[in-house]
Formats: C-alpha cells, sequence, structure tokens
C-alpha cells in the first residue's frame, strides 16, 4: 500500500513535510501572553530511507515544489514494471508447486502488493505523457532483465520444482529478487536530481521499507525449511 500524506490546502513543497513549533513558552511570557503568532515555521525536508532530515529555507523549499520528473524516474518506473510483474508470475506457480499454506499466504500478500503498485506505476506514467511497458515485454528475446530479476533458466527450474525443492527456490529467487527492487531504489537515489517528485520519493519509501521487511519474513521461512 502507498504511503499516503496529508497535504494542506496551501502549496506544499514536494517531499515535505511542514513542522510547525509554537514559540517558547518563556518568550510568551515575557511579552504578556502575545506569543510569536507572525513567527515563520520551520520547513524539514525527510531524508532517503536511511538518510537523516535536513532543515531548508522557504526559498528551497518552494524550488522543491517545482520539481518535474527526471528521465532516471521514468526509466525506474518503467523498467519496475517487468520486475513487479516477474514477482506475480512467481507466486502464481505457488498454487500448483507448493503443499504450505505459509507459503501461499506469503505468495498472495506479495501478488496482491505488487499488482496494487503495477496499477499505480501505469496510471503515473500515463499522467506523464510516458510510454508504458507491455508486461510481457521481459520475455522478448534479449530483453535487459532489471537487478535481481531470475532469468529464463531459473524460472524453468521453478516451474519443474515441487514441494520442499520448490519452496526453497522461490524463497531464494525471492528474495534476490527483492534485493534487486532494492538496488534499483538505491541507483535512483544516487542519480542527480532523481526521486524529488513526490510521488516517486513516496513509492520508492514504501518499495525499500516493504522489501526489507519480506527478505526478513522469508529469510527466516527460508531457515526453517528442512534440509
Amino acid at each position: 500500500m502507498l504511503l499516503q500524506m496529508y497535504m494542506p490546502p496551501r502549496v506544499v513543497p514536494s517531499g515535505l513535510l511542514l513542522i510547525m513549533l509554537l514559540a517558547p513558552l518563556g518568550a510568551s511570557c515575557r511579552t504578556g501572553g502575545a506569543g510569536t503568532a507572525g513567527s515563520p515555521g520551520i520547513i524539514v525536508q525527510p531524508g532517503a530511507p536511511g538518510q537523516s532530515t535536513r532543515t531548508v529555507s522557504a526559498e528551497q523549499a518552494a524550488d522543491l515544489s517545482r520539481v518535474q520528473p527526471t528521465a532516471a524516474d521514468v526509466t525506474f518506473m518503467q523498467g519496475m514494471i517487468g520486475h513487479h510483474q516477474q514477482a506475480i508470475e512467481m507466486v502464481e506457480l505457488l498454487t500448483t508447486r507448493t503443499a504450505s499454506e505459509g507459503m501461499r499466504k506469503l505468495g498472495e500478500r506479495i501478488s496482491v502488493s505488487q499488482a496494487d503498485e503495477i496499477g499505480m506505476m501505469r496510471t503515473w506514467l500515463r499522467a506523464h505523457g510516458q510510454a508504458v511497458p507491455d508486461e510481457h515485454a521481459m520475455h522478448v528475446h534479449g530483453a535487459t532483465l532489471m537487478p535481481g530479476m531470475l532469468t529464463e533458466e531459473e524460472m524453468d527450474r521453478l516451474a519443474v520444482a515441487k514441494g520442499a525443492r520448490f519452496d526453497r527456490l522461490f524463497l531464494e529467487g525471492m528474495i534476490k529478487h527483492h534485493g534487486g527492487a532494492l538496488t534499483m531504489v538505491k541507483d535512483l537515489l544516487a542519480t542527480p536530481g532523481a526521486a524529488q517528485d513526490s510521488e516517486i520519493f513516496g513509492f520508492i519509501a514504501d518499495v525499500d521499507a516493504d522489501q526489507r521487511m519480506e527478505i526478513d519474513r522469508m529469510s527466516d521461512m527460508l531457515r526453517e525449511l528442512p534440509k
């Protein structure tokens, strides 16, 4: 589920959270209770996942409010659609290849979240006049695989496995897959000017948090499998 942030009626800079701090009580007392109603608030820009926040001036905040998506943002969204689609195809194999109810529940959570995010990414691309890749584009001969995606050979091995062997291959493959999504987020954040659009910033923050949480869960499940 994507992060929803409350936006006040006036313009709020992209990716910023306005925090209004009241004047110290002592100052209010010294001015006879008048306070400092006209004093400006402090504008804080949240950092990217794993990074600290920073205070920005009103002028900087106004500049950030006009930030537009970059080519790197568009490429990220287009590539992540195919990345998510492969995860859904992996989950579809669970219906016939596993005997574990826990694995099926894991797959259901992954499928729902990935499908929801694919819908969001397609909508974002259309809204910005960008090409929306076909969901099967990654199967075209010579297509470039995004970080962490399974090769055709790896998908074939997964498709013919069954029972505990399937579960192990699935968990190992999906951990690798999720790790690739984290790499894509990291690479985007390292690109100058990218990830400043509010929707992009909120999306990658959710992807980073969700994928890390699921990697931890799958790692635990992997350790619990019989050797």
